[in-house]
């Protein structure tokens, strides 16, 4: 599916302050875009305001597929979104969590949800409650639902938070086979691991127009 995503005079602020302004940007099929900042900067920020769950205060935000707009109500549909700060359902165990995930939205390649545990790695833990894993495999959850969820649109914060050089090791190893035929939108305090298979870099303090 061809997404294209046309960012105009985008602008947000809380209270008086402005977190970016003026801020135009295409994204283009298949982009792979990393907003870079570090810590308060606000990419973060832009990143949800991309994904529709934050509303800005000025602006427009355009997505089209196949050239035919998408409307705001049905965004979801076409879009994944992995965060640290986002959260899981803590009393699922793994599976109710994966299978409640298949429900709302595919998983690429028909991935059953046996096949998914086996893909993050975490098939031994099925049976165990969300709330009883470690900072380290909740992310890997959150990243392989994220990525592993058939939709054409990526949004990533921060992904490497609380992983493992093995983690590291995987997640990259998952980008690189998944996202070729996506666009991918990463946020990054300059982790090169993030983001290394980014094509196009957009510094959020360059839109701190006041």
């Amino acid at each position: 599916m061809s997404t294209t995503i046309n960012i105009k005079n985008l602008g947000k602020k809380f209270n008086k302050e402005w977190i970016f302004r003026k801020l135009d940007f295409e994204i283009v099929p298949n982009q792979k875009l990393v907003i870079l900042g570090g810590n308060g900067s606000g990419k973060s920020t832009l990143l949800q305001v991309l994904s529709g769950f934050v509303t800005p205060n000025e602006g427009e935000i355009v997505f089209t597929l196949n050239d035919v707009k998408i409307e705001s109500d049905k965004l979801k549909n076409y879009i994944s979104f992995a965060s640290p700060y986002l959260q899981v359902i803590e009393d699922f165990t793994l599976l109710e969590m994966v299978e409640h995930s298949r429900l709302l939205k595919p998983f690429r390649h028909s991935l059953s949800s046996e096949e998914f545990m086996k893909v993050i790695d975490l098939e031994s833990a099925k049976h165990k409650f969300i709330k009883q894993f470690s900072s380290g495999m909740k992310q890997r959850l959150k990243l392989g639902l994220a990525i592993l969820t058939d939709t054409p649109i990526l949004l990533l914060d921060e992904p490497v938070s609380n992983l493992d050089k093995n983690a590291i090791a995987w997640y990259k190893d998952l980008i690189q086979k998944h996202t070729p035929d996506r666009t991918v939108i990463v946020c990054s305090n300059a982790i090169a691991e993030e983001y290394f298979f980014c094509d196009t870099e957009l510094d959020v303090m360059r839109y701190k127009t006041t």
